[in-house]
């Protein structure tokens, strides 16, 4: 069964910085585009950044420019997120998810249970 599996997320203080890791179960996974997403309290689910394996390609949405950085590591199976500059509303559940077609209007058939990044002040 393919999965994915979000870890790196808790609880960090504003300014500062984590890593979030997307692993995959399956080498099948460098052929889909990887994304993140988030969706905080009481909020609807936002795209964050996609990138493809190769890593020749990201995208990130307007509000996290210049603070996020989305990664792959295909040696690894793994897509990171790279959140430096942390802020109070960047408070969220973090989920991966992968498909054949990237961007905040793609199509993601494959998505990961989510980690938690909680922002304190």
């Amino acid at each position: 069964q393919v999965q994915l599996v979000e870890s790196g997320g808790g609880l960090v203080q504003a300014g500062g910085s984590l890593r979030l890791s997307c692993a995959a179960s399956s080498r099948t996974f460098r052929s889909y585009i990887t994304g993140w997403f988030r969706q905080a309290p009481g909020k609807d689910r936002e795209f964050v950044a996609c990138i493809n394996w190769s890593g020749t390609n990201a995208r990130y949405a307007d509000s996290v420019k210049g603070r996020f950085t989305i990664s792959a590591d295909s040696a690894k199976n793994t897509v990171y997120l790279q959140i430096d500059s942390v802020k109070l509303e960047d408070t969220a559940v973090y989920s991966c998810a992968a498909g054949m077609i990237g961007g905040p209007l793609g199509k993601y058939d494959y998505w990961g249970q989510g980690t938690q990044v909680t922002v304190s002040s």
